[in-house]
C-alpha cells in the first residue's frame, strides 16, 4: 500500500515514516520545510530517511531515498498548491493519507495569523478536496488538545464542547475537524481526527518546552517558567503516539463511523514544576528558573480521556515521563555534540 505523509520532516512525521517504512509500506513523505524552525534538524530527520538535502531542496520534485529505494520518497511542496498537490495525488493513487503538516505553534499564531491561515485551513482544504476527487480509503488528519481550550471539565473528552479556542492555532484546528465533518457527510470519506496532547522525544521541536529547558539548563541560562509554573501538561512519548497513528491509518476498527476524532494522550497530567525537576534530576544540573506571568493563548491543564482510542484502536501508552525524558536528553547530548 501506498501512503502519502505530510509534514514528513517534522518531529511526528519523521518518526512516522520510519514506523511505516518498517512495516513495509511505500511512503511517500511531503514537506514545505519553511523556516519556522532550524530546517537544519528537518533535513537532518529527512537524511534519516535516506533523502539527499540538495535533492529535496528543490520544489515540486520527487526525490528517491538512497537507503531504502522507491519504498520512501519525499516531495518539497506546499500544502496549499491547487496545481502540483493534485498531481501528486493523481500521479501516486494513495491509498491511505496522513496530514500531519501545519503551522505549528500557540504564541506564533498570534505574531503571524496569516500563517496559519494558508497551511492550517487553505492548505487542509487542498487536501480533502485531493481525497475526494482521488476516491481515498481513508484520511488521518492532526487536531490538537488546543482546541479544549481552557475547560474545566477534565479529563478532556472528545463528547466536550470545544466551541471557545484561546488561541487562533486552536481554532485553525477545530476548523479542521469541522471541514472534515463536512467531507464524510457530502462525501463518504473516512476520516479520523487526532488531538495530540504535549508530544515529545528525540528529534523533537525546539520551540517546545522540554528541548528550550533541555537546551537552557545545559548552557547554565534560565529557563522561562510561566503562570509561575502553575501549569500541568498531559506529556505523551513519541513512540506511543505514532503507534496510535499507524494502528488508526491501516487498521480497520469495529466504530464504522466515518467521521472520528480520538485523544491521543497519556492520560496523566503532571506539574510543570515536578516536570522540571525530573529533568534537572536527568541532566544533573539544578535549573535557573525565570518565574513569568500566563502567556496569551496558553492554557492552565491539558488532560486526555483516551477510553475511545483504548476501545477502538487499543491504545495503552507505556513510557512514563522519566523514561521519555531520559531518552530526549541523550538523543539531544548526541545530536548536538555531532
Amino acid at each position: 500500500m501506498t501512503i502519502l505523509v505530510t509534514g514528513a520532516a517534522g518531529f511526528i512525521g519523521y518518526h512516522l515514516c520510519e514506523a511505516l517504512i518498517i512495516k513495509g509500506f511505500h511512503v511517500v513523505g511531503l514537506d514545505n520545510i519553511n523556516d519556522y524552525y532550524d530546517i537544519n534538524l528537518k533535513y537532518a530527520r529527512l537524511k534519516h530517511l535516506g533523502i539527499n538535502r540538495e535533492k529535496a531542496n528543490i520544489y515540486n520534485t520527487i526525490v528517491n531515498s538512497e537507503t531504502y529505494g522507491n519504498q520512501v520518497q519525499f516531495i518539497r511542496m506546499n500544502l496549499e498548491d491547487r496545481d502540483y498537490l493534485p498531481k501528486l495525488f493523481k500521479e501516486f493513487q494513495f491509498d491511505f493519507v496522513c496530514n500531519l503538516a501545519a503551522q505549528a505553534g500557540v504564541r506564533y499564531s498570534i505574531e503571524n495569523p496569516e500563517a496559519y491561515v494558508d497551511s492550517n485551513i487553505n492548505g487542509f482544504l487542498n487536501i480533502l478536496e485531493c481525497c475526494r476527487k482521488n476516491k481515498i480509503k481513508r484520511l488521518v488528519y492532526a487536531s490538537s488538545s488546543s482546541v479544549y481550550g481552557n475547560s474545566s471539565d477534565i479529563p478532556f473528552k472528545e463528547t466536550a464542547n470545544v466551541d471557545y479556542p484561546i488561541s487562533l492555532y486552536a481554532a485553525t484546528k477545530k476548523s479542521n475537524e469541522l471541514m472534515a465533518h463536512t467531507y464524510s457527510h457530502l462525501y463518504n470519506i473516512e476520516t479520523i481526527g487526532l488531538r495530540f496532547f504535549t508530544v515529545y522525544g528525540p528529534w523533537g521541536r525546539p520551540d517546545m518546552a522540554m528541548f528550550l529547558f533541555t537546551d537552557a539548563i545545559l548552557k547554565n541560562m534560565p529557563i522561562n517558567i510561566f503562570n509561575n509554573g502553575d501549569l500541568s501538561r498531559d506529556f505523551t512519548y513519541i513512540d506511543d503516539i505514532v503507534e496510535g497513528v499507524v494502528n488508526t491509518l491501516v487498521r480497520d476498527s469495529e466504530n464504522t463511523s466515518l467521521y472520528k476524532l480520538y485523544n491521543i494522550g497519556n492520560g496523566k497530567p503532571v506539574r510543570l514544576l515536578d516536570f522540571i525537576e525530573s529533568l534537572e534530576h536527568t541532566i544533573g544540573i539544578k535549573a535557573k528558573k525565570n518565574m513569568l506571568p500566563m502567556q496569551d493563548g496558553d492554557v492552565n491543564l491539558t488532560f486526555a480521556c483516551t477510553s475511545s482510542m483504548a476501545q477502538d484502536y487499543n491504545y495503552r501508552p507505556k513510557i512514563n515521563l522519566n523514561n521519555g525524558i531520559r531518552k530526549f536528553v541523550l538523543w539531544f547530548k548526541t545530536y548536538y555534540e555531532k
